[in-house]
């Protein structure tokens, strides 16, 4: 794999695009996310079609959000962009974007969900490390929503770090493996797949979540991937918080899906990490950077941050 670009640490003082590629943020928990960042000391520079209504659930029409995010990678002044939420609606910007104002003006992108086409989009056709970060109305509209720590070490500080138990991590399947972190939104990674914007198979770490999905399902898209051959170059695989899969009463049978579709998989296989869509402490994960996943059958699982995510 082309080794990805950096982009700049976004410390505080620093200035956030805030955009809609995808579905229309409530505008009060826009407000509220704004003003926590304030809070923090970034600059917030709310964009103009970040609040439109429609058409459908879209935040303003196909070029209404693709000037928005082709204006924030242009805009010398911007340091970072972060999106209000996902939903739907970042994938049918996929054939239009612009190759090359993208990669002349490399910057940290953050968000999840709905933004995991984006993210594919960046590290293969711009070549640019970006994260799956909170976002401004799904997140920092909430006191607890981010955890400050992994946005502190994925997008300021450019020292390596790790994640543990503190952070969820439990082990699924004991080993180890090192290689390139990827993935996001499970749902929306495997519906890329015979698309000229999927996933193609890579020697990294994929880590996966999402959001409503129960275990048939999980089972199903991880199988898909499989017959797809992107497990069978995975070195390792992480997933996310389980909470908002399944049902209360059946926590055991996500993960028992998640198993029985990995049986043949050789990598180790954690779970639990809090980052996309969770109820709070929302961690930061680059993607695009080397890591190391350590999953012992009992003791301290880890995964390591190999290398800094952005530049000084």
């Amino acid at each position: 794999m082309t080794t990805l670009r950096k982009p700049k640490a976004i410390k505080p003082g620093a200035t956030l695009a805030v955009v809609s590629p995808a579905s229309t943020p409530r505008p009060e928990l826009v407000e509220a996310g704004c003003k926590a960042l304030e809070q923090l000391g970034y600059r917030t520079r709310l964009y103009p079609h970040a609040l439109d209504r429609g058409p459908l659930y879209y935040a303003g029409t196909l070029e209404d959000r693709l000037a928005d995010l082709h204006a924030a990678f242009a805009d010398p002044t911007v340091d970072a962009i972060l999106c209000t939420r996902g939903g739907w609606g970042s994938a049918e910007l996929l054939p239009h974007l612009d190759k090359a104002l993208i990669s002349e003006n490399p910057k940290a992108f953050l968000g999840y969900s709905d933004q995991t086409s984006l993210h594919m989009w960046l590290q293969r056709e711009a070549s640019l490390v970006s994260f799956q970060a909170p976002m401004v109305a799904a997140d920092f509209s909430k006191p607890d929503g981010p955890d400050l720590t992994s946005w502190h070490s994925a997008l300021v500080a450019t020292e390596p770090w790790s994640l543990g138990p503190a952070s969820g991590l439990r082990t699924l399947k004991p080993g180890s493996a090192q290689g390139i972190l990827g993935g996001g939104c499970l749902s929306i990674f495997a519906e890329g797949l015979g698309t000229p914007y999927g996933p193609r198979p890579s020697s990294g770490i994929l880590f996966f979540e999402d959001i409503g999905v129960k275990p048939y399902q999980w089972d199903r898209m991880l199988i898909h991937l499989r017959h797809a051959g992107i497990l069978a170059a995975a070195q390792g695989i992480v997933f996310g918080d389980m909470q908002s899969c399944g049902t209360t009463q059946e926590p055991a049978d996500v993960e028992a899906s998640l198993l029985h579709a990995l049986h043949d998989f050789r990598g180790p296989i954690g779970v639990g990490i809090t980052s996309g869509h969770v109820s709070r402490n929302n961690i930061t994960l680059p993607f695009g950077v080397e890591v190391r996943l350590d999953l012992k059958a009992a003791g301290n699982p880890r995964l390591h941050f190999l290398e800094s995510s952005v530049e000084a």
